[in-house]
């Protein structure tokens, strides 16, 4: 398969997963789609976290909600922080969720020469979030509200507790360049370099870590250029979504 029509980022477990069905309803009702003999078929990808620790676990993404992000899709600045799938996320469980902060929605963009590149994360991570410089931004805090992870050499995870499949970070990158899938699948690997620059530890036997990576366009531009710049803004994206995050009932966020 060489092309898909809409990546679907959402909340709520398994069960927000049915969000897709209104996204698929709302393209094949715009006529977009796969063409096979018999119909054209939407392609959409999907990805979810678990924020059903946060907040009712009975409230979920539906068909209707899908349907609605689609018919409500905008070039107007992305709303960021404790918004969609952001609402419930949380980072800094490594520590127990006694310990926990608030993750959310980020975005990065990049324009040079008429190469544009957008990338979207949403951020659910085990790990802490910290800057360029490895400074904490959100992440595990002791009771006094300093962050455990400038306090321990080395951060012990609170195995046993609800850190099991709970956690994820889902990143998306479009661009206007003219690239192959191959090209992508490379720019996705840089991606996940992207994640290792702003969440530590990344990648654990916790984390559910995806990243989509889409071209649609025809600018030529050098690939590693792309991929470095993919990973950059990956790293931005998720440092932003902690910084525009709000609290989320008993879960501190960074601005609050």
């Amino acid at each position: 398969m060489q092309e898909v029509h809409a990546i679907l980022l959402t909340g709520g477990s398994a069960f927000g997963l049915a969000a897709a069905d209104g996204v698929v309803q709302w393209l094949q009702e715009k006529e977009r789609g796969y063409q096979t003999p018999w119909a054209r078929v939407p392609i959409v990808p999907a990805a979810v976290v678990f924020d059903l620790n946060v907040g009712k676990s009975t409230v979920r993404p539906t068909p209707a909600m899908g349907y609605e992000a689609c018919r409500a899709a905008t070039s107007d600045a992305v709303a960021l922080g404790s918004v969609g799938a952001g609402t419930g996320a949380t980072v800094g469980k490594w520590a127990g969720t006694e310990a926990w902060m608030k993750g959310g929605v980020g975005s990065a963009a990049f324009e040079f020469e008429g190469l544009k590149i957008g990338v979207l994360a949403v951020v659910n991570a085990v790990g802490d979030i910290v800057d360029a410089n490895g400074k904490i931004l959100a992440g595990a805090r002791a009771k006094d509200g300093t962050f455990l992870g400038d306090r321990q050499r080395v951060r012990i995870f609170a195995r046993g507790r609800p850190l099991l499949q709970s956690n994820t970070t889902l990143v998306v990158m479009s661009t206007n360049a003219n690239l192959s899938k191959l090209d992508l699948y490379k720019v996705c690997q840089r991606m996940h370099d992207g994640m290792a620059r702003a969440v530590v530890p990344v990648h654990t036997s916790y984390d559910g870590d995806v990243c989509f990576a889409l071209s649609s366009g025809t600018v030529e531009a050098d690939l590693d250029l792309i991929a470095e710049q993919s990973a950059h803004l990956t790293a931005s994206a998720i440092r932003n979504a902690v910084l525009s995050a709000r609290s989320v009932g008993s879960v501190p966020a960074l601005r609050d």
